[in-house]
């Protein structure tokens, strides 16, 4: 095993805080809310801080509003906490009106004197784009999606016109930013509770105790068994019909279809592959399903002494069974990838197609230098996601694939990646496998993060791959808001990644959430999040 691999075994997550009184232990919860069972631990209630899982995905939205949302039906972006907006002709500045009804929540450590207003507009974002904003370095300083899409180079600035009232100033015109402030990570926090924090000593409270405006507030967490959340009278929005929602998030609420069947888990996300069947005849619950606007994939760093060659990464490739895997990891459910982007994209490659041939793979490695192969490390984190959901028996797959033609494969098993150090450890790497879920409908949200120059440095470009020709596709199609012009682009983009295939695109996966059948108003969404503050109970 390589020194990489030693020390991401090494690795551990910290948490914090902890709460009190146990929900699950007297039916309360369910009497008066519904028990959430998913797989993954917070290590932050701020999901600036992330770039996916548990805060990201499925706590975000309930205690944040964000400037905009997008529309469930059309993917586009609309009002949330911005009523409206306009554009300037050259589409570098962006101006927010904001709506004057949102309040934030109380809670035990912090009591608002006023609502929402352009001042935390200003706070939430010059936080992620100024050094010299005192809340810049807290908790770390890291905003890996913000990273990941270039945000502090793209926005030069944020200012309030008046109360109600914001400006962005883009250093460059780019039509996919409205669909970034729709994410689940541009979320609104509360200047005057930083500023309470601050005075206080306490600024990195803002991330673990948090204040936000949405739906529910956070009352109470303890570490590996629960978070509760409770009801938000004063949303803007109109007070949601749940009291509260308790998360269980010790290993007993994951993918536990037994815990679903004892009524202990009422929300059940992404269950099991092979329980689907189960779960779809079973009258007492609702199987959900949406199609995901996701891609799992293998990352090979094109700087390794044998992944640089051309020929190898093809013979990895023509070598890797995506039939067999659709069958055997996904059940069925998923989708062979011709590419990196999914059908449902509206830049989908309909012509890109790819191949199993063993016998061509071998002799794309003789011709490479390697008749007698070599050894590789492969990085696989064990936490199933809507695009894998099973990634050991994904790797196992792959490694049995591979050994025909030579390649031996060295399983490095992880509970989850860790982007920063994988990152700085980028020119160990042998091939990672990871995916990809998009938070809004721009085919930019896919490319740029994962596969940009820029996102060796601040992303998810585990290749180690930079092509000055992909990115300028990718960036003359941000500049223009002329549909087919954009398409035709990123196209190019797509037909280059085919060529030099830094990525091998494995499958596109279903999301899939089961609940309880008295449950209504749970939806699922391509982006991987979910809103609760629309569920009511029937029975």
């Amino acid at each position: 095993m390589s020194a990489l691999g030693r020390l991401l075994l090494a690795s551990v997550t910290i948490l914090f805080l902890a709460g009190c009184e146990d929900p699950f232990s007297d039916n309360a919860a369910r009497n008066r809310g519904f028990i959430y069972c998913g797989p993954g631990q917070p290590n932050t209630f701020n999901p600036q801080l992330t770039d996916g899982g548990l805060t990201a995905d499925a706590l975000s939205s309930q205690i944040y509003d964000r400037l905009l949302q997008l529309d469930p039906q059309t993917y586009k972006p609309v009002p949330m906490l911005a009523q409206s907006w306009e554009v300037s002709p050259d589409g570098k500045e962006y101006i927010f009106n904001l709506r004057q009804s949102a309040s934030f929540q109380v809670t035990d450590w912090f009591i608002p004197h006023r609502g929402v207003n352009a001042e935390d507009v200003v706070f939430s974002f010059k936080r992620l784009i100024d050094p010299e904003h005192p809340f810049h370095n807290v908790s770390g300083g890291d905003y890996p999606w913000f990273e990941s899409m270039d945000f502090a180079g793209l926005v030069d600035d944020v200012v309030a016109l008046d109360d109600y009232t914001v400006k962005f100033t883009l250093s460059r015109p780019d039509v996919s930013f409205l669909s970034t402030l729709s994410t689940t990570y541009a979320v609104v926090h509360s200047a005057e509770y930083a500023e309470h924090l601050l005075k206080k000593g306490t600024p990195a409270k803002i991330d673990s105790q948090p204040v936000g405006s949405g739906a529910f507030y956070l009352d109470e967490y303890e570490p590996h068994r629960f978070i509760r959340l409770k009801r938000h009278w004063g949303y803007w929005n109109g007070a949601a019909p749940m009291e509260q929602i308790a998360y269980d998030i010790s290993n007993r609420g994951t993918g536990s279809l037994s815990k679903l069947i004892t009524r202990e888990c009422d929300v059940l996300s992404s269950p099991i592959a092979s329980q689907l069947s189960v779960i779809k005849n079973n009258p007492d619950f609702v199987l959900a399903s949406q199609t995901g606007m996701n891609v799992a994939f293998l990352a090979l760093n094109t700087r390794h002494h044998a992944l640089s060659e051309l020929e190898v990464r093809q013979a990895i490739s023509l070598a890797i069974n995506r039939e067999a895997l659709i069958q055997s990891v996904y059940y069925g459910t998923g989708t062979p990838a011709n590419g990196m982007l999914p059908p449902m994209s509206w830049a989908y490659n309909e012509k890109s197609s790819v191949t199993f041939d063993p016998q061509l793979a071998l002799s794309l490695m003789a011709k490479a230098g390697y008749r007698h192969g070599f050894e590789v490390d492969l990085i696989v984190p064990l936490t199933p996601k809507a695009y894998n959901p099973s990634p050991r028996k994904t790797a196992e797959l792959i490694q049995a694939n591979l050994a025909p033609i030579g390649i031996t494969v060295n399983i490095i098993a992880l509970e989850d990646i860790n982007r920063k150090l994988l990152r700085d450890n980028i020119d160990e790497l042998g091939m990672v496998l990871t995916g990809w879920i998009a938070d809004n409908g721009d085919p930019d949200n896919f490319l740029r993060p994962l596969l940009s120059c820029n996102a060796k440095f601040t992303g998810w470009n585990l290749s180690n791959w930079c092509n000055r020709y992909f990115d300028r596709f990718i960036d003359s199609a941000i500049a223009t808001d002329e549909r087919n012009e954009r398409r035709n682009l990123y196209l190019q983009a797509q037909r280059i990644l085919n060529e030099r295939m830094p990525v091998i695109p494995l499958a596109h996966g279903v999301h899939y959430q089961a609940r309880n059948a008295s449950l209504q108003g749970i939806t699922l969404s391509p982006f991987g999040d979910k809103s609760f503050a629309n569920v009511s109970r029937s029975r």
